[in-house]
């Protein structure tokens, strides 16, 4: 029987310099156009994840063991150049504060032109990819809008340049490491509804990282729950939160009571809200009011 290889296949152990095992072991696929949750507490190793992907965990003084594949090829091993080539174009990151993450010396328009000369050296096309890119994540494409600094937008419009900044080369996979957090409910449901559209737009596959189970629910297709280093389990977003098994799996489902309601029939669904999410997504992750009310 004929096998699809998988977008992204992780299987990786990574400890810091004290010592201290971070990740055991841990198992994870994304597949072409899937959007991926991957839940656990602060301390879980989430980011250490994220880094381990993205081959920066040495930076932090990190070692790693194991396999990372992106489209069945080994990215363990690769040099730094071959790292930097990949890293925006096939692979993109989007982290949780864009007040630490964009430069406030620059404007929006020069570090939008930055990325995308990182991998087109074409002076000419950084513009119309830059308008482009800040139309995509409803954002104003004027020239007003590139000339602003980081600390004349606010933290919600900060996020959408940070989502627009990573996605301009249409890269494979998109992870997005807690990129809501920073965020008040009412922002983090319009970002959540952002990347649903980016990744029905482009088919493009989404490594979602978060500690909110109810966010996750809303958009992802498959969850992976990790604690203390490890996978504890996986599967289908509805089946895991109907026929959760793992007792750490149980306690953070009890401490989100609402999203154990009934899920609402496919045909109720709004389809232009949430345009990929999973049939029968789980009733209460639907209510932006109950974001922040779970997994703190």
């Amino acid at each position: 029987m004929e096998t699809t290889t998988p977008l992204l296949a992780v299987d990786v152990s990574a400890r810091y310099a004290d010592g201290h095992d971070v990740l055991r072991r841990v198992r994870v696929t994304v597949e072409r156009g899937e959007i991926l949750g991957l839940v656990g507490q602060s301390g879980s190793g989430k980011s250490t994840l994220a880094l381990a992907i993205l081959g920066l965990l040495t930076a932090k003084s990190g070692k790693i063991a194991g396999s990372v594949q992106l489209m069945g090829r080994e990215l363990m091993g690769l040099r730094p150049r071959e790292m930097r080539e990949l890293r925006g174009r096939e692979i993109a990151l989007v982290l949780q504060s864009p007040l630490s993450a964009l430069n406030p010396a620059l404007t929006i328009g020069a570090q939008l032109r930055e990325a995308w000369m990182a991998h087109d050296p074409e002076k000419q096309h950084w513009l119309k990819q830059a308008r482009e890119g800040l139309r995509s994540v409803s954002l104003p494409d004027t020239d007003d809008f590139l000339a602003r600094r980081p600390s004349q937008i606010s933290v919600g419009q900060g996020q959408r340049v940070l989502i627009a900044m990573a996605t301009m080369h249409r890269p494979a996979l998109l992870i997005a490491d807690e990129p809501t957090s920073a965020l008040d409910m009412i922002t983090q449901a319009e970002i959540l509804e952002l990347f649903a559209k980016l990744n029905q737009a482009y088919g493009m596959a989404i490594l979602y990282i978060s500690h909110d189970l109810a966010s996750v629910s809303t958009i992802c297709h498959r969850i992976a729950i990790l604690h203390d280093g490890e996978i504890v389990e996986s599967g289908k977003t509805e089946e895991l939160f109907r026929a959760a098994r793992h007792p750490y799996t149980q306690q953070l489902l009890s401490s989100c009571p609402h999203i154990l309601a009934e899920p609402p029939k496919e045909e109720d669904m709004d389809e232009n809200l949430w345009p990929t999410a999973p049939a029968g997504v789980l009733q209460g992750a639907l209510h932006s009011h109950t974001y922040h009310d779970c997994g703190r």
